[in-house]
């Protein structure tokens, strides 16, 4: 990503300017850059002034490397606020960054704006982008910026770091080892229910909270940062728990029993059709991993020291695949795993 602003030393306390053009076509791509995104610029991005930015990592640090594309239509709907768009967009990249430990160094992003699309959505979503940043104390690197007749498609990479070794993968995790998610699973795929279907019922309140975990989804950083040598294997709750505790189990080669009973759930979970539903509707962005039993209370302390609920949902086991079992014990077949791209 270029652009024509110097370096801002303090990006994120600059304000975005207002929209210039009506719509998009009538722009420059160095305009667009130059007045929404060269403000949000850190360190090393050289105030998008140049085609790469600069990192150079603190002694003993490693870096990690993620990216994630939100398609218009697919990953969020048309109506969404285009702050909240931006958050989320940030947040989903910055939860595997949490997967694996690691704290936000930069991010860089690439958005295809379709030509009529009005430039004002631009300034709302550098708006949001420019909150989500400050708040996860983060900053624009770089990227590109282009005009597409297609639907609206935003790809962002975000760079982490950590200490070198530290890093928790999805490998790790051993016959024996104790499951275990954070927060509560099935309040966004709730929300998503809500705002694309019209779904009726609860109190306002809980739909309020369902709606904002599916528009803007909170990366659990200083839980990951906080499991590095205490969880045997993570990832992130995206393509619904069931899901992605299959690829934990695949990339352990171990299986995975979670007691359906003991997930913690959205307490609108029923509106969906319960916890068989919640544990495959995705966009959770909780952290999902595994640890030996024998280390449950320095993992509880741990979490208990983010502000973060931690509950144990099952156990490896020997074999592969994932095993959802009720509360009797007996096997709870489910329609289907969780998200599916193709």
């Amino acid at each position: 990503m270029s652009g024509r602003n110097p370096t801002n030393p303090d990006p994120v306390s600059e304000p975005v300017p207002e929209p210039g053009p009506e719509s998009v076509s009538g722009s420059g791509e160095f305009d667009l850059i130059g007045r929404y995104f060269a403000p949000l610029a850190g360190p090393g991005a050289f105030g998008l002034g140049d085609d790469a930015a600069v990192l150079t990592p603190a002694p003993g640090q490693q870096l990690v490397f993620t990216a994630d594309a939100i398609i218009a239509g697919v990953h969020f709907l048309a109506d969404d606020p285009a702050a909240d768009v931006a958050a989320k967009l940030l947040a989903v990249n910055l939860s595997d960054l949490a997967a694996m430990g690691a704290a936000g160094a930069g991010y860089l992003i690439t958005t295809a704006w379709p030509r009529d699309l009005n430039e004002s959505w631009i300034a709302d979503f550098a708006q949001g982008l420019a909150a989500a940043q400050a708040e996860h104390g983060i900053a624009l690197l770089g990227g590109d910026t282009v005009a597409t007749d297609g639907p609206m498609s935003l790809s962002l990479t975000a760079i982490g770091q950590l200490p070198t070794g530290t890093a928790m993968r999805r490998n790790g995790a051993r016959v024996g080892d104790a499951i275990y998610v954070s927060g509560r699973i099935g309040d966004a795929g709730v929300g998503l229910r809500i705002l694309r279907d019209g779904l009726v019922g609860g109190a306002a309140a809980e739909r309020e909270t369902a709606i904002a975990r599916y528009r803007r989804p909170g990366p659990r950083l200083a839980l990951g940062q906080a499991l590095r040598g205490l969880a045997t294997a993570c990832i992130d709750v995206s393509d619904g728990l069931i899901a992605d505790l299959g690829h934990l189990a695949a990339q352990s080669g171990a299986a995975m029993v979670v007691d359906l009973a003991v997930v913690p759930l959205s307490p609108l979970a029923d509106l969906i059709g319960g916890a068989a539903a919640a544990v495959v509707a995705g966009d959770d962005y909780e952290l999902l991993f595994t640890a030996p039993f024998g280390d449950e209370r320095r993992l509880l302390a741990a979490a208990q020291g983010t502000g973060t609920a931690v509950s144990r949902i099952g156990r490896v086991a020997a074999g592969e695949g994932v095993e959802v079992i009720d509360a009797a014990g007996e096997k709870v077949e489910l329609a289907r795993p969780g998200y599916r791209h193709f």
